[in-house]
């Protein structure tokens, strides 16, 4: 039987609750009207995104061991720490568990043979026809000796080697003969008992180089693109409008396969050659060498090339689709290395999980700024936005379970082929009042 002590005991404890509750909520609103600790931040990284986040109303960094909501690490702190983690609701980490399938040559080459094989088998061969954007590659030293039989086929061409887990150029070397490579022939099946037992040489990727790459001032480039992925499973995806073209500080040429400068367009690598200016830098804004184009080629040329791009980006994403592990916690900045040939062909070079935010001149620093801060907009911290926008400042909601087109149009009506993709890449934002006012209730 329920006593009146036990009443009045299960009452108080109501009103304690209530009580509780609603200082809890005087204290928040308190304190987002002050501008205090409305996010708690913790950034691994020192540069451009320290700044960023730092500038922002009503964020709050912790240090060391302090709760956290919204945390920008690097790759080696999450594979360390990722599995040991308790995360709240409201938390957000700038990389998903395992991005490397993508971000690795190796893996990237893997997912990418089988998700066009995939498309094969399922009849999809207007879909796969698609997939043709990566160049002839092998990983080595597992796939020698078919690397080997393709070889023969076109003697006298030139291939590029690159470590498979390095980046800013480091390892790579171009050759147009095996002898280069004979380290890599041991992994083999007939290797001994005693050779297995020794450590494996570290692995490579082997990549046809295309020895016809669109030149700007007969140096060969290649561009730098931001695409977002907020979801895998529903895939949704952001392109960055702003980017840039990586020139070469030497003239192109096959006759010299060992400069580095001439075939490496990596800002480290550029950096370091003996007339790199950094007041002028070695990079074209998108803007610029889409505008260059544009003149040249004509615009319907270059729109088809952009268009290949969006391709690109889509089918790369959704070749790791069901096997990245998805994470509503998670968030992914992705640098997409993109190189043109002469035909306006582009091609997928790597793509990057920690693409470099280390600026190279003003410009720079100002275009990774508003990209970094455009990118903390799209995760939404704050809950400002419906979840409905297709842009948000610089970006542009490209996939979002099914392609995003410009035009509200039911495709079903009036065929997809007449709608254009939610992308402008390279077109610049089409001025800063339009930002302003799209993101006004922000602040």
């Amino acid at each position: 039987m329920t006593t009146i002590a036990s009443m009045s005991m299960s009452k108080n404890k109501l009103s304690l609750k209530a009580v509780y509750k609603a200082c809890k909520e005087c204290t928040k609103l308190t304190e987002q009207r002050e501008g205090r600790c409305a996010v708690r931040y913790k950034c691994g990284p020192v540069g451009i995104i320290q700044d960023v986040l730092k500038l922002r109303a009503g964020w709050v960094e912790v240090k060391d061991d302090g709760q956290w909501d919204f945390h920008w690490c690097d790759v080696g702190w999450l594979r360390e720490n990722f599995d040991h983690l308790y995360l709240e609701e409201n938390v957000k980490i700038n990389h998903f568990r395992n991005n490397y399938e993508l971000t690795r040559k190796d893996f990237m080459l893997k997912n990418l043979k089988r998700y066009r094989k995939n498309l094969e088998r399922g009849a999809s061969c207007l879909e796969a026809s698609k997939c043709d954007f990566f160049p002839c590659t092998f990983v080595l030293p597992n796939e020698y000796h078919l690397f080997v039989e393709e070889f023969k086929k076109t003697p006298g061409s030139t291939w590029i080697m690159k470590p498979a887990a390095k980046s800013q150029g480091a390892g790579i070397f171009l050759f147009k003969k095996l002898k280069d490579i004979v380290d890599w022939r041991k992994h083999d099946g007939t290797r001994s008992e005693e050779q297995k037992d020794a450590t494996l040489p570290e692995s490579y990727v082997v990549q046809r180089y295309i020895e016809n790459p669109y030149l700007l001032g007969g140096r060969k480039f290649d561009l730098r693109v931001y695409v977002m992925v907020t979801s895998f499973f529903p895939l949704k995806a952001w392109l960055y409008r702003d980017g840039f073209a990586r020139l070469s500080s030497s003239r192109f040429s096959l006759s010299c396969i060992d400069d580095k400068y001439v075939h490496l367009t990596n800002v480290a690598v550029q950096k370091t050659a003996p007339d790199y200016d950094p007041e002028k830098g070695c990079k074209w804004k998108l803007e610029k060498l889409r505008r260059y184009l544009t003149a040249k080629h004509g615009g319907q040329a270059v729109e088809a090339a952009f268009r290949k791009m969006d391709e690109i980006f889509i089918c790369s994403l959704q070749s790791v689709q069901k096997i990245i592990i998805n994470d509503k916690h998670c968030f992914e900045l992705y640098g997409y290395d993109i190189m043109l040939d002469e035909n306006l062909k582009p091609w997928l070079i790597e793509v990057n999980a920690s693409p470099s935010l280390t600026p190279s001149s003003q410009d720079d620093y100002e275009m990774k700024y508003r990209l970094l801060e455009d990118t903390v907009n799209v995760v939404d911290m704050e809950g400002r936005f419906t979840g409905k926008e297709t842009r948000v400042g610089g970006y542009q909601l490209m996939w979002n379970n099914g392609p995003v087109f410009r035009e509200n149009i039911d495709p079903t009506i009036f065929g997809s082929s007449c709608l254009k993709a939610n992308t402008y890449l390279g077109c610049g934002n089409d001025g800063e009042n339009q930002n302003i006012q799209s993101l006004s209730y922000f602040y």
